[in-house]
């Protein structure tokens, strides 16, 4: 029983103790609300007014934030075009540049193959000159003979380079028939 007492008296302690201890904080409490009631109201409504100015800050910090990211991916994509079109004015340059290439290559083929067509014109007139002074030194008779054997159209391309002295003395001697072909062709532009 003496046991019994001593546990029910520590707890009556305790108990006391605890209501003790709250009812001092309490106390505390309710004075330092009090004290401190003109400063905690304006504090509170500062603290709504903060909390509103807070809200707006943060949301202009977001849509600042926002914004930022928007020039951001704007200037990223600017950047990406930029230097797609730098890649492709490269590529651009450097078709330029093979084109140029090739254009100075076809330009020096022509010039060979205009040269060759010159030296072959050159070689073909003089080998015509030579016909001509060969035929020219010939006697009309038989030059006329050796100028029907021969085709038709080459016969008038020697009688239109050879003087009018040569021809005139050749022109008895040759079939009539290609001499009226040669004078038509000679009359065509009259």
């Amino acid at each position: 029983m003496k046991r019994l007492l001593a546990i029910g008296c520590a707890a009556a302690l305790l108990a006391g103790s605890f209501s003790l201890e709250r009812f001092r904080l309490g106390t505390l409490n309710a004075g330092a609300e009090s004290e401190t009631s003109p400063k905690a109201s304006a504090e509170i409504a500062n603290g709504q007014g903060s909390a509103q100015s807070g809200q707006q800050h943060l949301s202009a910090s977001r849509a600042a934030r926002e914004e930022k990211a928007i020039q951001d991916a704007r200037r990223q994509q600017l950047a990406e075009k930029e230097a797609a079109q730098a890649a492709k004015e490269q590529e651009l340059k450097k078709l330029g540049s093979k084109l140029d290439s090739q254009i100075r290559s076809l330009d020096d083929s022509k010039k060979r193959l205009d040269e060759s067509l010159k030296a072959q014109k050159k070689i073909q007139d003089e080998k015509l000159k030579k016909m001509i002074g060969v035929f020219k030194k010939m006697r009309p008779e038989q030059a006329g003979e050796l100028m029907d054997k021969l085709e038709e159209e080459k016969v008038i391309s020697l009688l239109n380079q050879m003087d009018t002295k040569t021809v005139i003395k050749l022109v008895p001697f040759l079939k009539q028939p290609r001499v009226l072909k040669w004078i038509n062709e000679n009359l065509k532009g009259v």
